[in-house]
């Protein structure tokens, strides 16, 4: 690695001039990255937090790339999305190494279960010659298997996303191992040829690591564990931060988590009752749980979830006593299996005692199908934790299109060490684009909004030919809506319930004139430049339910400032998530419809429509008729 240097911002708009240069088409001027490049250096520099809000088309990745590579600092960054980390890992790093002539080097690092894993392909193998059962890989086809196996024996990293398909859950589960119950290199008979192992080396030589935002929830989770040491981290998508942290720092647990034990266990132990015992405490578990989803469980838990946890508690006892007669130190698969096991029932028992009692400052609920309920404990607040695990020891460059407008204070950054920049969008927002508000439709509580929104979303369709993102904050909302307006549009309709997430967005860029209905999935995440998107629509502002318990919790603690910090602060964040799908290029146009009233009329209006792009604003439905027609021709 280079020695450590603060990237001067000379240095910096000079590699970022050459690098935009070297781009496909020349690149082009862009002073919003300029801005952003110069800022991240000067944070690297001065060990400052820095926010950032930089709007689509800024080209962040590469305005925090250039000083980052530039520092000779070991520098991680951290971001949400798959397709983000595969941007960044096949085609931003690889470039920029190359304009330095391949002095930059960089690695990809994923959690555990991404990787398959040498040791349980080994048992799998054993257990098949001696004709004996193997918990997970029986209930996995054996053909998928055999290709698993196969592969495996070819792969130079055997991460998962090298597969040409897709395996099953199944036999992925089979083959693979979680941070939960993997005993580490030193425990494990093949851990000197374990592929994490091998990426978690190469990742410790990088000078520039790329994970995605919930392996650094865990490396903050297990106190700096997981990741190698790094004196900066880039976060990605930071609108996605607390909730990230506060699953990671939080318990989930499930009846699945218990019948997965207790299949590894019957691979080790010949006690068919301590197996046995699990199993059906998980069993027990998710019967206490079932009458109680979507419910918080406030102060001491219900009488019948509170016996199940201490059942099974003492189950979970019993497995580790009769593990305790399986010598784990003779270094064979049986040893692997029984550190294994061992492992994740510690895990499982401290996380039984954890939800006994909620400690201070967090919250605890059932959520889930009734059929497979899960029973979560969460911190409300996540600013204590960060600002104890991160802010006082990594310097942190946040980003998004869209900041939080209470991000400083929700994430618990000091406010006297943290810069805060928009660095905007070189997108003509106000001249492509346009918000429309139907400020004379009924309040969303009113019965008749639904037939509103209905007959609004039908009229505004077919002036925009179709090439509309529908989106909805409920799947009721959205399976209404496509109830009543397939057999009325003269375009064909997509909805989330039909196919996978990828498969829809590129059935929709495909065809031009389909129109996508979905739900709060594809507010964030959805990229499609051009006139297949030309009408965006939202059909109510997206405030949080008032009974999703950890926001609920969160409310609480924020005491008068709830709506401000909670509710507010939310709503701007995702309805301006939703509104960026419009906007995609240079040369992108188009209406976004919000159909919700409150948007022209509440008293809090002028906070949300401060977080969207800077588009002109209209009330008449006519105009925004008007505009898509121009557009679609």
């Amino acid at each position: 690695m280079a020695e450590a240097t603060a990237p001067s911002p000379n240095a910096t708009l000079d590699l970022l001039a050459r690098a935009t240069a070297a781009l496909p088409g020349g690149g082009e001027d862009r002073p919003g990255q300029q801005a952003m490049a110069e800022a991240v250096a000067r944070a690297v520099a001065t060990g400052r937090h820095l926010l950032v809000q930089a709007g689509t088309g800024t080209g962040k990745s590469l305005a925090y790339l250039v000083p980052a590579a530039l520092s000779g600092r070991p520098v991680v960054v951290a971001t949400a999305t798959k397709a983000l980390q595969d941007q960044l890992a096949g085609k931003d790093l690889p470039f920029l190494a190359e304009q330095l002539g391949g002095t930059l080097t960089y690695a990809v690092l994923k959690g555990r279960s991404n990787y398959v894993c040498r040791q349980r392909l080994g048992e799998i193998d054993a257990a098949g010659e001696q004709l004996s059962l193997d918990g997970l890989a029986d209930r996995a086809p054996a053909e998928e298997l055999g290709q698993l196996r196969a592969w495996a024996a070819t792969t130079l990293t055997g991460d998962r996303a090298e597969l040409p398909v897709e395996p099953s859950p199944a036999a992925w589960a089979a083959v693979s191992v979680g941070a939960r119950e993997c005993p580490g290199a030193q425990r494990c008979p093949r851990g000197e040829v374990c592929f994490t192992e091998a990426a978690r080396r190469a990742a410790g030589e990088a000078d520039v690591v790329v994970v995605n935002l919930h392996l650094y929830g865990l490396h903050l989770e297990t106190g700096g564990a997981v990741l190698p040491e790094h004196d900066v981290v880039i976060i990605d998508e930071a609108h996605q931060l607390e909730d990230v942290v506060s699953s990671t720092f939080g318990v989930d647990l499930t009846a699945g988590r218990f019948a997965a034990l207790a299949r590894t266990g019957r691979s080790v132990l010949e006690d068919p009752p301590a197996t046995d015992a699990v199993e059906a405490a998980g069993v027990t578990l998710a019967l206490a749980l079932a009458d109680h989803v979507g419910r918080r469980l406030r102060g001491a838990l219900e009488p019948e979830i509170a016996e199940a946890v201490a059942a099974a508690r003492i189950a979970v006892d019993g497995f580790l006593a009769a593990l305790k007669g399986v010598p784990t130190d003779r270094g064979d698969d049986t040893s692997a299996k029984a550190v294994r096991a061992a492992k994740t029932a510690g895990t499982l028992a401290d996380e039984l005692d954890a939800v006994r009692q909620v400690p201070p400052g967090h919250v605890a609920w059932v959520e889930g199908p009734e059929a497979a309920p899960s029973l979560r404990l969460a911190p409300v607040d996540v600013g204590p934790t960060l600002a104890e695990r991160l802010w006082g020891e990594t310097t942190a460059v946040l980003t998004s299109a869209t900041v939080p407008p209470a991000a400083v204070a929700r994430l618990g950054l000091p406010p006297d060490r943290v810069d805060q920049i928009d660095v905007g969008s070189p997108f003509d927002h106000e001249a492509h684009g346009l918000l429309y508000c139907a400020a004379h439709l009924p309040d969303p509580r009113q019965p008749t909004f639904d037939a509103a929104v209905h007959a609004e979303l039908a009229a505004l369709i077919e002036a925009a030919g179709g090439r509309t993102l529908a989106l909805f904050t409920s799947y009721r909302a959205m399976d209404a809506a496509v109830e009543v307006l397939r057999p009325r549009l003269s375009v064909p309709v997509l909805t989330q319930r039909d196919k996978p997430k990828p498969a829809l967005i590129r059935d929709f860029t495909d065809d031009e004139p389909t129109c996508l209905f979905a739900t709060l999935g594809f507010w964030q995440g959805v990229d499609v430049p051009g006139r297949t998107l030309s009408l965006v629509t939202i059909d109510r502002l997206p405030f949080p339910r008032p009974d999703e318990p950890l926001v609920q919790a969160r409310r609480e603690a924020a005491r008068g400032e709830a709506f401000r910090l909670v509710d507010l602060d939310r709503a701007a964040t995702l309805l301006a998530q939703g509104a960026g799908r419009l906007i995609r290029s240079a040369t992108d146009r188009g209406v976004v419809a919000v159909l919700d009233p409150r948007l022209a009329r509440a008293r809090y209006r002028w906070d949300l429509v401060r977080a969207l792009p800077p588009m002109r604003r209209t009330k008449d439905r006519s105009e925004a008729e008007a505009f898509l027609r121009d557009i679609t021709g």
